[in-house]
């Protein structure tokens, strides 16, 4: 079935030959002159699928196809598709040009997709190339009688992968208060909360209460740490966050924010919160920390 209306054609040249399919046709002259409307070439395997080219060495029809070679592209073996098939391509034809040695390659212009499916199972260029360009010998097409033509077909397939990128601004579980009880006798190096969920993300704090390596008995080091990443299924997650410590007499809070990007590896991001306070003035019992 031909296409009723051809859409606009790209014309162009290129050095090396089509990736899936070529066929040599010989005694070019002869083939035009016989009564053979259309010769399918072998099938080819492409994405999946077999398919086949259609030559028309005189025209598809009187009025498309007239005074012009018509190639098509035709979906083979459709018999052993599954019910309401359709299939999405893009192609090339091309025409190997003998005096230049490059490719003319015709296409759907602006890279247009066809439809195959159970009424449509040919899809083509009525005008692929026309037969006072095929015949003349100062074009380059014909060579000792012989012409060689190809194709390129890529099958657009979903793959079912994708994903989705979500923004949550202000969490209603996203504030989690952590009171550590008898502070300035802990002695361990790291502290660490109890696991709480935001978003069905799960976090926790990480406290060294004399600062981590590079704040070492100078600051109180807090980390926020991302729990459980193996939940992210190769996903990556942006937190934006504050950190802060109540001064429990004034009720006012030293806070530091932060923004930064998670990964597929156990992960803390955080800041040396307290830098402006000393280890020694945060344990002192008579301060309100």
């Amino acid at each position: 079935m031909a296409d009723e209306k051809q859409p606009a054609i790209s014309r162009t040249f290129r050095s090396f030959p089509p990736a899936d399919y070529l066929f040599k046709v010989e005694s070019v002259s002869v083939l035009l002159n016989t009564r053979i409307e259309k010769y399918e070439s072998g099938s080819f395997e492409v994405g999946g699928y077999k398919w086949r080219l259609c030559l028309y060495p005189n025209g598809i029809n009187k009025s498309e196809g007239k005074r012009h070679v018509s190639l098509y592209l035709e979906l083979s073996d459709t018999e052993n598709l599954p019910l309401g098939w359709e299939v999405t391509v893009n192609f090339k034809f091309f025409v190997f040009n003998h005096i230049h040695e490059n490719y003319l390659t015709v296409q759907d212009a602006d890279q247009k997709v066809r439809q195959f499916n159970v009424i449509k199972t040919r899809c083509g260029i009525a005008q692929f190339l026309s037969l006072d360009e095929l015949k003349d010998p100062c074009n380059g097409y014909l060579m000792d009688d012989c012409c060689i033509f190809g194709a390129e077909v890529f099958v657009i397939k979903y793959s079912g992968k994708g994903e989705c990128l979500s923004v949550i601004k202000d969490p209603s579980d996203g504030t989690f208060t952590w009171e550590i009880e008898n502070f300035s006798k802990r002695n361990e190096g790291t502290i660490y909360s109890e696991i709480f969920t935001v978003k069905k993300v799960k976090w926790q704090l990480m406290l060294n209460p004399r600062g981590n390596q590079m704040a070492k008995n100078k600051s109180l080091s807090l980390f926020l740490e991302l729990a459980s990443y193996e939940t992210l299924h190769e996903r990556k997650l942006y937190a934006e966050f504050e950190l802060s410590i109540k001064d429990q007499k004034s009720s006012n809070y030293i806070k530091a924010s932060h923004l930064t990007l998670g990964s597929l590896t156990p992960l803390k991001i955080g800041v040396f919160l307290i830098s402006s306070l000393s280890v020694i003035y945060m344990t002192n019992p008579t301060n309100s920390y």
